[in-house]
């Protein structure tokens, strides 16, 4: 479903299939950095016995293409995500429960900051909160690396098994990679295949973190639960969690040590678990 913000942009929002409307908690997901809303099907398979799950393409991700300004400023991004709620909203949902993972976790809390009451909770895998803002200059370096990766393979199969064979992405379930793989490439007319994220899109999507802190969300009011993985020494967003936890008025935090940062794609079931007894105990 292709989408069109107050400002002006395109969004495209994914129908992940689950109970029909009034059946159950109506699920909105937000992607990590460099991933895509159709990465999580595995997660919207577990959570589709008990919940209606749609995952929107946060702009230079997937099928929603790049910012034209070429500002990646996570926080204009909120524009993204209301127009998915408004969206959802549409079908006949009565509320939506927002589930971010990373950047995604992040840019649906200030969402809900900028319009009080859009989410009726959100569950946050590891949100890139952090306690202030990042310095104008310095080097990032997971920009570093997103600018060193692979864009292109001879096939989809080629890709699968490039990135099945060494972490981070080795660490998915074989179908969250699967699915990463289907729907994060775009096929060439030669037959090749190029990611959708590009490396340089990739790179200044990290490059525009730290700009939602613990004070610009902090006036969130909804439930929230707030889960981590084990601490990372590259990828630092579970340190952030616990004054993240304390900022906001209603969060709690839970954690799961056997989990990394791509938690909800290397343990759908658990994190869906996660999700539906923190919905459901709202009720």
């Amino acid at each position: 479903m292709r989408l069109t913000t107050e400002r002006g942009t395109t969004a495209v929002l994914h129908d992940l299939g689950g109970v029909g409307p009034g059946a159950g908690p109506a699920v909105l997901i937000c992607h990590a950095t460099g991933f895509c809303g159709q990465a999580y099907r595995q997660l919207a398979h577990q959570l589709g016995p008990r919940a209606h799950v749609w995952a929107l393409d946060l702009p230079g991700h997937g099928e929603t293409p790049p910012p034209a300004d070429g500002d990646f400023d996570w926080r204009r991004w909120t524009a993204e995500v209301t127009a998915a709620v408004a969206a959802i909203r549409a079908t006949g949902a009565a509320t939506v429960h927002a589930v971010g993972h990373s950047m995604g976790g992040a840019v649906a809390l200030a969402a809900e900051v900028d319009r009080p009451g859009l989410f009726a909770s959100a569950y946050l895998y590891e949100p890139v909160v952090t306690a202030t803002p990042a310095p104008a200059s310095g080097t990032n370096v997971l920009a570093g690396g997103a600018r060193r990766r692979r864009a292109e393979f001879p096939s989809r199969a080629a890709a699968l098994w490039r990135y099945s064979s060494r972490p981070p992405l080795g660490d998915l379930t074989a179908q969250s990679l699967a699915a990463y793989v289907e729907h994060g490439f775009t096929d060439l007319p030669d037959g090749t295949v190029v990611l959708r994220c590009l490396p340089e899109h990739e790179a200044l999507t990290f490059e525009a973190s730290g700009r939602i802190t613990y004070e610009t969300v902090a006036a969130a009011k909804l439930p929230v639960l707030i889960a981590v993985g084990a601490a990372e020494p590259v990828v630092p967003p579970a340190t952030f969690a616990p004054g993240l936890a304390a900022a906001l008025p209603a969060a709690t935090l839970t954690s799961h040590a056997h989990l990394g940062h791509f938690g909800p794609l290397q343990a759908p079931a658990v994190i869906a678990a996660d999700i539906l007894r923190h919905i459901l105990d709202l009720r």
